[in-house]
């Protein structure tokens, strides 16, 4: 299987008894090994906003674009995938995480697109979102040959537990391609 990297972003959720102003996220990069044509970009770092225990954060992470310029491969096809670490402000530990589990992602439609080939979104709604406690599908081409960009906006939705201590809430969303 050949890989490609790319989101290290960090989501930041703010979790308090009341609203609270937002700390400067803080995350850690990790590299894979590249595709040699195929690419992936992320954005950085998102903020959620702020959600009270025992609420639900929603929000886009923004733009996700997968370019493969392999030419004439034929076929170039390619799966994109998506996963989540837990969530955890201070150290961690039962009352500091909120688990990959409440963590729900959806694709959404392609966006903008060029080339040739079919496009699939991994979950093309609110609806289908799919829990990111283990790797899942965000999108993927499945024929066609030739040069071709896809671009999508997912979602997050965030199930904050009750009982878990107030505080900015980071993790790690990642995205690669294959």
């Amino acid at each position: 299987m050949r890989l490609l990297a790319a989101l290290m972003g960090v989501i930041v959720i703010l979790v308090a008894a009341a609203p609270a102003e937002a700390a400067a996220p803080t995350g850690r990069t990790v590299r894979l090994v590249k595709t040699e044509g195929v690419d992936i970009t992320v954005p950085a770092a998102v903020n959620l906003g702020t959600a009270f225990t025992g609420g639900v954060l929603t929000g886009p992470m923004g733009r996700v674009e997968v370019t493969d310029v392999r030419g004439p491969v034929n076929p170039n096809t390619w799966v994109a995938t998506v996963s989540a670490t837990i969530f955890t402000t201070g150290g961690g530990g039962a009352q500091r995480t909120i688990s990959n589990a409440s963590v729900f992602y959806w694709s959404g439609p392609a966006v903008q697109s060029t080339g040739g080939g079919t496009l699939v979104p991994g979950q093309l709604t609110q609806a289908q979102a799919v829990a990111l406690n283990v790797t899942r599908e965000a999108f993927r081409k499945t024929s066609g040959n030739g040069n071709n960009r896809v671009a999508w906006n997912p979602s997050l939705r965030i199930v904050v537990p009750t009982g878990i201590v107030a505080g900015t809430y980071t993790g790690t969303i990642t995205h690669s391609v294959a």
